[in-house]
């Protein structure tokens, strides 16, 4: 999950498995798997280094095989 900040200010969390395109336009819009637009202030950029964190998390909690 990713914490981002919708235009009017409320963070919001997002499941960033459920993201299927982030675009800058000027503003940056998540879509979601599920056709929904979110338009966040943060950069492309920074929506981008968030998942790639949070996935990075995820696989710190699974055991090595």
């Amino acid at each position: 999950m990713i914490t981002v900040t919708r235009l009017n200010g409320k963070k919001v969390v997002v499941n960033a498995d459920i993201i299927r395109t982030v675009e800058s336009n000027p503003d940056t819009t998540l879509t979601l798997i599920n056709g929904d637009h979110i338009i966040v202030r943060e950069t492309l950029e920074q929506v981008v280094a968030l998942a790639v964190e949070y996935g990075r998390s995820l696989r710190k909690l699974v055991p090595p095989s």
